[in-house]
């Protein structure tokens, strides 16, 4: 039987929704307001939390963020109650890593069927670890390290963050790392003229976040995902006694910090020194290395490439259409096709 957390200082509206969970065979456990809620998630772990956004003493949004912030609450799926009034905030709120969204006044079936659909996704999330665990196999040797990695992941289940949804901001405190099980992540840095540098791309079997954690600074940067993905979040705690306990974990990081420090000083001399039309050509073909299609096009955003290769929108936009009308690209809206790979590549070297 899955156990509901129900958070809401309303009591007509509290009383009607519990009602209707237990008449659907559910566990409820409610909070009468925001502390009380966060105190029961902390105490009798529930499957899945409603929280109503406007509450005294503690809101929505902060219950939101000290859930995301303990280890073994961060990961239970969250949807907010709302009035419609307050639906232009919710953006804040999906951005903080809520999963869903319910508007006053809501029915029994859409309240059901919302919580059914979190409860599907967490165990297909489930499934897909015992299929992932596969995949990691080439990250670590096959030792204790990776034994004691593979209990980590079964304890706990992956984030689903919607394409341009906000992983983290920079600035913010350094609480874990993140391992990419599908999708791609963008990392960016704010020049102080406002433009957007694209720092790193990550896609499957990528961790991102471990530069600052071994360093216990800040996040440099901010992690936004390119597309729908799939990510594992690694608690600091558990991050720096993995490092500890097990050189050959300690080993493959050292090694995985070596490849991105050797790879972002060859990224800061291509933009210190190529041209516009080599940097356009480089980032161009960094896209289509991290792309899982098998043919030569990939999707991509005019800003995104700018921030990539440390160019103006403009700029961009300029050269893609000479490297089209040369006949190296076709292009149509966000698709970029690859139709002269040699000579693009003959272009950079």
């Amino acid at each position: 039987m899955s156990k509901i957390l129900v958070i809401e200082d309303n009591k007509e509206i509290r009383d009607n929704i519990v009602e209707i969970l237990e008449l659907a065979n559910y566990e409820v456990t409610v909070g009468k307001n925001g502390k009380q809620g966060l105190e029961i998630a902390m105490t009798d772990v529930p499957d899945i939390i409603l929280c109503d956004i406007m509450m005294p003493d503690l809101d929505g949004y902060d219950v939101l963020y000290l859930i995301n912030k303990n280890a073994e609450t961060s990961n239970i799926p969250f949807i907010f109650i709302t009035s419609k009034s307050e639906r232009l905030d919710l953006r804040k709120g999906m951005e903080m890593g809520a999963d869903d969204y319910l508007t006053k006044p809501f029915g029994r079936l859409e309240l059901l069927n919302a919580i059914e659909i979190r409860l599907k996704k967490k165990d297909l999330q489930h499934d897909f670890y015992s299929r992932s665990l596969e995949q990691l196999d080439n990250l670590i040797p096959k030792n204790e390290g990776l034994i004691e990695l593979k209990k980590i992941i079964a304890e706990r289940k992956s984030r689903l963050f919607k394409k341009n949804q906000v992983v983290y901001y920079e600035g913010d405190s350094a609480t874990g790392i993140y391992l990419v099980l599908s999708g791609k992540i963008k990392t960016i840095k704010m020049t102080e003229e406002g433009r957007e540098l694209m720092t790193g791309i990550y896609q499957t079997e990528d961790f991102f976040g471990n530069n600052v954690i071994l360093c216990n600074k800040p996040y440099d940067d901010t992690a936004t995902a390119l597309e729908d993905s799939s990510l594992f979040f690694f608690p600091k705690s558990q991050f720096d006694e993995l490092l500890r306990l097990y050189p050959d974990v300690s080993g493959k990081f050292l090694e995985i910090l070596s490849n991105e420090i050797r790879n972002k000083d060859a990224y800061l001399l291509q933009l210190a020194y190529q041209s516009v039309r080599k940097r356009i050509a480089e980032a161009i073909l960094r896209m289509f290395k991290k792309s899982n299609s098998a043919i030569d096009s990939v999707s991509i955003s005019r800003d995104d490439l700018a921030a990539l290769s440390g160019t103006a929108i403009e700029t961009v936009s300029r050269t893609l259409t000479e490297f089209k009308n040369e006949g190296l690209i076709e292009k149509k809206g966000r698709l970029l096709k690859i139709l002269n790979h040699d000579k693009i590549s003959k272009m950079i070297n």
